[in-house]
């Protein structure tokens, strides 16, 4: 098997070779795109014991096909978990991963600087099961057990935190889930497992938007659950069978083909990063940086533990909500747009654009003013990403 062979090897070396194992696909170097729906029977006896999980095999895509299952290999080994499973997007992977951790009236304890969908869906849970989130400056670790009641069942985190970068302790929250016998979810999107592993520091379950760095180039949407294969295999026999966020074979294969770049993706996204946080740090038109890699990132310290890089998200503030639209405005190589981790540096005005439907007082709670700008660096030649910052910051 492939995946044994490359069992103790680099990241680097798993990101090309995982999930792939040229014998079971006819010699295919790439995994074929298994477009089929449903999938036939040698027998009755071997198509019960399939349709019941007992053995390995396919018998509807809504379950799992092979190139869905090169992908969840791909991203166990990725991710140091003991399986995966994908999604068709990443707000399917959380909302499949709490549906199967949770019951009518649990609790969630939340960082209050989140990503705005994650933060929506934790307050349609409430709406529809009872299931109340309490957000707390994650940034404090503590808070979270000051917060625990006797319905609580998950301490959720993000670190980098969207937009504002903000970081949690991991193993200290962890250490307290464990002390509580609860659960830890973490969206590891903006730090990707090439700059952190959580499961390694004994988070429970592990979720991506693949749309974002694994996939890389803007034409995917995805999302994926890494953890114990007990909690991996719930979700995909039960809450996501009746729920049906099953990924598309073709986006699946995209997604794998992502990962054999990663890691040289991810090298680049954060050298150019760390390189235009350093330019916007120093600029005069620029109030404050946002980079767990510089120096006067209030948790820095923290980063240099628990993270290999920094990753290539960057906020930074300027003088209020006309100056940032002026920025935005007018940039040439940077695109304005939503979502992030594609291979060209993306921009976007925080407060009026990804979480324009949070009430202000709660962005401000959380950290996102007017004047917050999230920054997606990409891989293009970093002198070029700062010229075009340089020229639109004149016109502030």
């Amino acid at each position: 098997m492939r995946d044994k062979a490359i069992k103790d090897k680099d990241f680097e070396t798993v990101s090309v070779h995982s999930g792939t194992d040229i014998k079971d696909h006819f010699g295919a170097l790439s995994v074929p795109i298994y477009n089929a729906s449903t999938y036939a029977f040698e027998n009755a006896q071997k198509g019960s014991a399939i349709h019941e999980g007992e053995i390995k095999g396919y018998f509807y895509s809504r379950i799992n096909n092979p190139t869905q299952e090169a992908l969840e290999l791909a991203l166990t080994a990725l991710e140091e978990g003991e399986a995966a499973i994908a999604f068709s997007s990443g707000m399917a992977a959380i909302s499949n991963c709490l549906l199967t951790l949770l019951k009518r009236d649990d609790h969630i304890i939340a960082p209050q600087s989140i990503y705005a969908s994650t933060s929506s869906l934790f307050g349609f849970l409430e709406a529809k099961f009872g299931i109340n989130t309490t957000f707390i400056d994650a940034t404090e670790s503590s808070q979270y057990q000051k917060h625990i009641t006797n319905r609580t069942k998950v301490l959720y985190l993000e670190s980098p935190a969207n937009p504002t970068l903000k970081l949690t302790d991991i193993k200290v929250v962890v250490e307290i889930a464990k002390a509580f016998k609860l659960k830890t979810v973490m969206d590891n999107t903006f730090a990707t497992p090439f700059n952190q592993h959580p499961i390694a520091m004994g988070v429970d379950a592990v979720i991506h938007s693949l749309t974002k760095y694994i996939g890389g180039h803007a034409d995917i949407l995805a999302g994926a659950l890494i953890g114990s294969k007990e909690l991996v295999e719930q979700c995909r026999w039960n809450t996501n069978k009746y729920l049906g966020g099953v990924i598309a074979p073709h986006t699946a294969w995209l997604a794998h083909r992502g990962i054999k770049t990663f890691a040289l993706r991810m090298e680049k996204h954060n050298s150019n990063a760390l390189k235009v946080a350093q330019f916007l740090e120093n600029h005069p038109k620029v109030i404050k940086v946002h980079y767990p890699g510089l120096p006067s990132h209030p948790q820095y310290h923290l980063a240099k533990e628990q993270m290999k890089g920094y990753g290539g998200m960057i906020a930074f503030e300027v003088n209020g909500i006309e100056a940032g639209r002026t920025l935005v405005n007018n940039l040439n190589l940077i695109t304005l747009a939503v979502s992030l981790g594609d291979v060209s540096s993306i921009i976007q005005h925080s407060a009026s654009m990804t979480h324009a439907s949070v009430p202000e007082n709660l962005r401000e709670k959380a950290g996102i003013n007017d004047g917050l700008l999230r920054l997606s660096v990409g891989i293009e030649r970093v002198d070029d990403i700062i010229n075009d910052l340089k020229q639109a910051l004149k016109l502030i």
